[in-house]
């Protein structure tokens, strides 16, 4: 149970005393108890007699971070500090959030991930294992919170994470991930939302073979079994929680895609991989195609990796492309989407649902070289098509070379290339290889961080096509309106806040996205378009009077508040 609340006038009201409220990450301050709090709080005696600043402490930690000697061992650091003392964690995060977000988030989190059972230190999310589903009403019972006091759930089952696959319950340090980034880029108070792994079992032989391993020790659940677990915890989380956005992450293609269609209807739900990526994808592409010059319904779009995310994103162009004036049909053909067979065409057997409207007639390549599927490969289409947008969803390293980057450069002035898959040990290419095959002429944006790049005496920024950009706005945003639904129009809207964001910038530089150093910016100016979109499409519980205000409001800073004995 929680032991403590917020009181009317921002204070906290809390009964713990001594070593037991030093435990707790909300409401720790450590070496910044002034000498009053800790004669009235019980801690007299129990920190040196030194009163330092929430300053004093940031930069003391910042050393510490510093001195950690890899990327591993400062996500370790900066965890244990999450878990010791939320506010100085937040203050250290948002000061330093250039150099420290590629730690908590993409691509450091996938190494801890796998280390997740060797490191386990401590629990501050909700763990449902379906060998006990009658457990998710207690589970959620004991962690303590009223039914107005939760705003954001982020679930996931561990099976895909990020580009690393099946980590069974490791997975909750990707929900605790994204959580501190929905924090750190948009305020979201971390005292109003729970982390959940849903722990269906793992398929990765060596966890099962793993005496260390925390998890279930049994192959995934899969099947109707698997499906009355979700439908479980979205009944216990929404009736227990009925204000809060249900934000799934990190689950496999066979299960994210029904799973958002199951509920995208009847409740506020929200999946990153499949509707973020789409639209921090789409952001790209709008301001691809002003610096272009080339309207977006003119667009030849190839997708390499057409899975639930890259059918996600094509999706997102596809509605922008309608909000241009094309049909959904005419949208659709603008699109060449690649997966394990080649070219997707209406004859290929292992189509799913999602991709047959994006499925080429087999008629159409009647006249180019087919593989052996029956289909065409990956250079055959760049060949015939011709693309002025290549965009990577495939994880497979190094998958856009030096024959299909050229390919594609004969025929287009500035070909625009998204290699999209994270950790960078999976992205499709390398921007500065990308610069020299196009001889400075690509707009680059990629996935995972990359470094700046000199060509031809200049340095060219590579925007990295971070969710981090878009989903902590989209909740946010969704937060202050008490959105019903996560809309397509809001998901679209998050993408053109972002584009406008850019164009106001006007700097000069080919870069598609912002900086890190801005994401605070840009995820108020996310929010702003989605609450007015909720607004306008009727899905709002709450109609602020002054938007901008309110948001401004919600935002939770770190800082410490007063805390009294009660």
């Amino acid at each position: 149970m929680r032991h403590f609340r917020v009181l009317p006038d921002g204070s906290v009201g809390t009964s713990l005393r001594g070593y037991q409220l030093m435990k707790s990450p909300f409401l720790n301050k450590s070496l910044a108890f002034t000498h009053s709090e800790r004669e009235t709080l019980g801690l007299t005696g129990l920190l040196p007699r030194a009163v330092m600043t929430l300053d004093q402490q940031v930069e003391l930690t910042y050393k510490q971070f510093e001195q950690q000697p890899n990327a591993l061992l400062k996500n370790i650091y900066l965890t244990a500090l999450h878990d010791r003392n939320q506010v100085l964690f937040y203050s250290l995060l948002t000061r330093y959030i250039e150099e420290m977000l590629p730690i908590v988030y993409t691509p450091t989190v996938g190494t801890a991930i796998q280390h997740y059972s060797q490191e386990f230190r401590r629990s501050l999310g909700i763990y449902l294992s379906i060998d006990q589903p009658e457990d998710i009403e207690r589970a959620f019972d004991h962690f303590g919170a009223d039914s107005d006091e939760i705003d954001l759930i982020v679930a996931t089952d561990g099976e895909r994470i990020l580009g690393i696959g099946d980590w069974g319950v490791g997975g909750i340090d990707i929900a605790n991930g994204k959580l501190v980034v929905y924090t750190a880029a948009a305020g979201i108070d971390p005292r109003r939302v729970i982390p959940v792994v849903i722990d269906v079992g793992t398929d990765r032989d060596s966890l099962l073979n793993d005496p260390l391993y925390l998890g279930i020790k049994h192959k995934r659940v899969r099947g109707e079994a698997y499906y009355a677990f979700i439908d479980r915890y979205v009944e216990v989380a929404t009736r227990k929680f009925p204000h809060a956005l249900i934000h799934w992450e990190d689950f496999a293609q066979s299960h994210a895609r029904p799973i958002l269609e199951r509920y995208k209807n009847k409740i506020c739900t929200f999946n990153d991989d499949i509707q973020g990526t789409g639209a921090i994808s789409l952001a790209a592409v709008l301001t691809a195609a002003r610096l272009t010059k080339m309207p977006l319904s003119e667009q030849r779009i190839v997708i390499f990796g057409s899975g639930s995310a890259g059918i996600g994103i094509a999706e997102q162009i596809r509605d922008a492309m309608v909000r241009e004036g094309l049909t959904p049909k005419q949208a659709q053909k603008r699109f060449w989407c690649i997966d394990r067979p080649g070219l997707l065409i209406d004859t290929l057997d292992e189509l799913r649902d999602f991709q047959r409207p994006y499925a080429r007639a087999h008629e159409e390549i009647d006249h180019w070289t087919h593989n052996k599927q029956g289909s065409a490969d990956f250079l055959e289409v760049v060949k015939q098509v011709k693309p002025t947008l290549l965009i990577g969803a495939s994880t497979v390293a190094g998958a856009f070379n030096e024959v299909i980057v050229k390919e594609m450069a004969k025929h287009v002035k500035h070909p625009v290339i998204l290699p999209l898959s994270n950790p960078t040990s999976a992205s499709e290419a390398v921007p500065e290889d990308l610069l020299r095959w196009t001889e400075g002429r690509a707009l680059i944006a990629t996935g995972s961080p990359f470094d700046p790049v000199s060509m031809n005496g200049q340095k060219v920024i590579i925007g990295q096509a971070n969710n981090a950009f878009v989903f902590p706005g989209i909740g946010l945003g969704t937060i202050v309106t008490r959105a019903l639904r996560v809309t397509d129009g809001m998901l679209v809207a998050s993408a053109e806040a972002i584009a406008e964001f850019m164009d106001q910038k006007k700097t000069g530089s080919p870069s598609l996205l912002p900086e890190v150093k801005a994401i605070t910016n840009v995820s108020k100016a996310v929010a702003l378009k989605v609450a007015e979109k909720a607004i306008e499409e009727g899905v709002a519980r709450i109609m602020p009077d002054d938007l901008e205000k309110a948001v401004s409001k919600i935002m939770w800073t770190p800082s410490y508040p007063n805390i009294r004995p009660v």
